[in-house]
């Protein structure tokens, strides 16, 4: 890959490119979206909590494992 679409920032990923913006985009819009629908019909925060956390967490992971995939990274290239 010639251009990284992130770059390691601590233990967090920081996008660098367009497709990195577009890919924390998506995945922000997925969880607004997830949210909006399940706290829609929860009757408490926890309610809410319990049910928005396979979907965030899935979400997160997922750009976690992208981002680690395509920065720039020291260790990735030994």
């Amino acid at each position: 890959m010639k251009t990284p679409w992130f770059k390691r920032l601590g233990w967090i990923y920081v996008p660098v490119s367009v497709p990195g913006v577009l890919v924390c985009l998506l995945g922000i819009i997925f969880c607004v979206q997830v949210f909006l629908a399940i706290d829609r019909h929860s009757h408490s925060a926890s309610d809410t909590l319990y049910n928005i956390f396979p979907y965030f967490a899935s979400v997160f992971l997922l750009v976690n494992w992208l981002a680690a995939r395509t920065s720039n990274d020291e260790k990735q290239s030994e």
